[in-house]
C-alpha cells in the first residue's frame, strides 16, 4: 500500500517502512547498536530526501530511546549523573552540527554531505566490525581467552575539574563525558543518528564505566540528543513527517524487542560478521549514488491538495501553520509512542511469567 508523506513530498510504500525498519529493529536488538546509520540510507533508497530522512530517523531514534530507557529506569540501571554531563556536551554538539547543516543546505550540497557522512562512517565501521567479529571466530576455532584491560589511561584523563560520580564509582574529569557529548551531538545532527555506536565503546573504553549502566546510561543521554535534534530540525526546516515517523516507530519497537529475545539464544561472532558486510555493502551503495546516479535521490512530486487524504492534509497544515507547535508535538508524539511501547512490553512480559513460565509444583 502506497502512502504519500505530506512533508517529505514522495509516494512510499508502508509495508516496506513498516518491514524495514523491523529489519533494522531486529539487528539492533541482537547487537546492541541503534539502527540508525543503516536505516537512514535505507529510507534514502526508497526515495526519502536525505534531509528529510535524517530529521525522521532522528525522532524515530527519539522513541525507541524512550521504550528502552524507560525499562532501564524500572530496573535502576541508569548513571543520571554521567548522562547529564554528556548531554551538556551533546546539546553543544548538536548546535554545532545543526548549523553546519543548515550552512550545507543553503549552498545545495547537503544530500551529498549527508551521503558522504554515511559513505565513510559505514565503511569505517563495517571494517572495524568485520576484523574484530573474524577476530574473535579464529579465537573460539583456537580456543584462545585474551583478557583485556579496559580501562586504559589516554590524554582526556589528565584534563582538569575532576568530580566523582557515586552510581558508576568513578572519579573523572567533567570535560571527559562532555567532549564525547560534543562528538555524538555534532553527528547526530548531521546524520540524524542516536551516536550509540560511538556513545556505548567510549563511556566502556575511555570513561570505564561498569558495563550493567552503560545501556540505560546511552539509552539517556540519546534522548536528549535527539530531542534537541527534532526540535531544530522541525523548527528550522519543517522536515518532520509525523506518518513516516509512525511507521517507522512501529517496526522498530517490534523489531528491537524480537532481536532481543533472538540475542539470548544465538551465537553473535559470525551474525556479527554478516553484519559488517552488510554496513559495508550499504556504504558501498551510497557512493554509487552519489558519484554515479545522484539523480535520483531528487524525487520529491507536486500532489493536488484534493487528491490528499485528511490525515496528509491535516499534517502538511499543522506543520505550515504552526511551525512551533508542530515541532513540540513531534517531539511529545515520538516520547509517548515510547513510553506506551515500554510499558506494552512490561505487562505482557508480566502476563507471559504469570500464565506461561509457571514453575512445576514439587511431587509429593
Amino acid at each position: 500500500m502506497e502512502v504519500f508523506l505530506p512533508i517529505a513530498q514522495v509516494n512510499i510504500s508502508a509495508l516496506e517502512i513498516i518491514l524495514l525498519s523491523a529489519l533494522v529493529g531486529i539487528l539492533s536488538g541482537l547487537f546492541g547498536v541503534g539502527g540508525g546509520f543503516l536505516m537512514t540510507p535505507f529510507l534514502i533508497f526508497l526515495g526519502v530526501p536525505p534531509a528529510y530522512a535524517v530529521a525522521n530517523e532522528a525522532n524515530n531514534i527519539l522513541a525507541t530511546s524512550v521504550s528502552g530507557s524507560t525499562t532501564h529506569y524500572l530496573k535502576n540501571t541508569l548513571d543520571y549523573k554521567m548522562g547529564f554531563m554528556i548531554v551538556i556536551g551533546g546539546a553543544i554538539g548538536t548546535i554545532l552540527g545543526i548549523y553546519t547543516f543548515t550552512y550545507f543546505k543553503g549552498i545545495g550540497k547537503i544530500d551529498t554531505v549527508i551521503s558522504l557522512a554515511y559513505m565513510y562512517i559505514l565503511a569505517i565501521i563495517g571494517t572495524l566490525m568485520l576484523v574484530e567479529s573474524l577476530g574473535e571466530i579464529d579465537k573460539a576455532k583456537k580456543n584462545i581467552v585474551i583478557k583485556k584491560k579496559l580501562h586504559v589511561h589516554y590524554w582526556i584523563h589528565g584534563l582538569p575539574f575532576r568530580m566523582r560520580f557515586p552510581k558508576s564509582k568513578l572519579y573523572e574529569s567533567a570535560f571527559t563525558p562532555i567532549i564525547i557529548g560534543l562528538f555524538v551531538g555534532f553527528i547526530a545532527a548531521i546524520m540524524g543518528i542516536g551516536g550509540a555506536f560511538i556513545l556505548v565503546p567510549a563511556m566502556i573504553y575511555i570513561i570505564g564505566m561498569p558495563t550493567r549502566l552503560v545501556p540505560g546510561t546511552s539509552l539517556f543521554v540519546t534522548i536528549f540528543v535527539s530531542v534537541i535534534v527534532t526540535f531544530l530540525h522541525a523548527f528550522n526546516y519543517g522536515s518532520i513527517d509525523l506518518i513516516l515517523v509512525l511507521m517507522l516507530v512501529i517496526g522498530s519497537i517490534i523489531g528491537v524487542q524480537t532481536g532481543q529475545k533472538l540475542g539470548q539464544s544465538i551465537e553473535s561472532s559470525g551474525l556479527k560478521a554478516l553484519l559488517a558486510i552488510l554496513l559495508l555493502i550499504v556504504g558501498i551503495a551510497i557512493a554509487y549514488d552519489t558519484f554515479f546516479a545522484e539523480h535520483a535521490l531528487n524525487g520529491t512530486i507536486a500532489v493536488d491538495e484534493k487528491d490528499l487524504t485528511p490525515l496528509a492534509i491535516l499534517v502538511q497544515k499543522f506543520s505550515s501553520d504552526m511551525p512551533i507547535t508542530y515541532s513540540l508535538f513531534s517531539i511529545f508524539f515520538a516520547i509517548a509512542l515510547g513510553v506506551a511501547a515500554a510499558f506494552i512490553r512490561r505487562f505482557l512480559s508480566d502476563l507471559r511469567k504469570k500464565y506461561f513460565n509457571k514453575s512445576p509444583k514439587p511431587s509429593k
